[in-house]
């Protein structure tokens, strides 16, 4: 098992997104939501259509509105996972991906529905909708822990003038 050295240096940094992207656990997140989107796609485009049809007026209109949620969350979750996918392939940097992301908003999209005819709509929408938002929040953690490891790589490689002044003192002192 290989050995993780401490951080004396930003040569020395353990860059812990790099390493997460190129895991198995980011291989099978990418696979399952790219699945999500497709057996959405699916659904919303043949049975999802039919079963609409029969709704009542306000599960009608509580069917085209989450629908519509449910397709702008995922192609927002998609947009991360192809970003995150780049990284992982070597196309671009950590840094490069967190500065694209500013247009992609995962966190801002999870708002879980609370309408009286929740009931009323198909199973299979409501299913792919509850799949969503687990995905959104799996999606999210990673987002965060990628962040933060990006913040902590930056600083690690940004100098520190009163520290820099501080050693150069301490080993003149010595």
């Amino acid at each position: 098992m290989g050995e993780f050295k401490t951080k004396t240096g930003p040569e020395n940094t353990f860059n812990f997104a790099q390493r997460l992207m190129s895991s198995q656990n980011f291989t099978e997140l990418f696979r399952e939501g790219m699945g999500l989107i497709e057996d959405t796609a699916t659904y919303l485009g043949g049975p999802g259509r039919k079963q609409s049809k029969v709704l009542g007026p306000a599960a009608s209109l509580a069917y085209a509105t989450e629908s519509m949620r449910l397709t702008a969350r995922l192609m927002q979750l998609a947009s991360w996972l192809l970003l995150q996918r780049a990284v992982s392939d070597g196309e671009i940097v950590q840094a490069e991906a967190q500065n694209e992301k500013n247009s992609i908003r995962v966190d801002s999209v999870a708002r879980e529905m609370h309408n009286p005819v929740w009931e009323d709509l198909p199973r299979k929408l409501r299913a792919l909708i509850e799949t969503s938002f687990r995905l959104q929040r799996r999606i999210m953690h990673v987002d965060s822990m990628l962040k933060e490891a990006l913040l902590r790589e930056q600083a690690a490689n940004t100098s520190n003038p009163v520290g820099d002044r501080l050693s150069q003192i301490t080993t003149v002192l010595k």
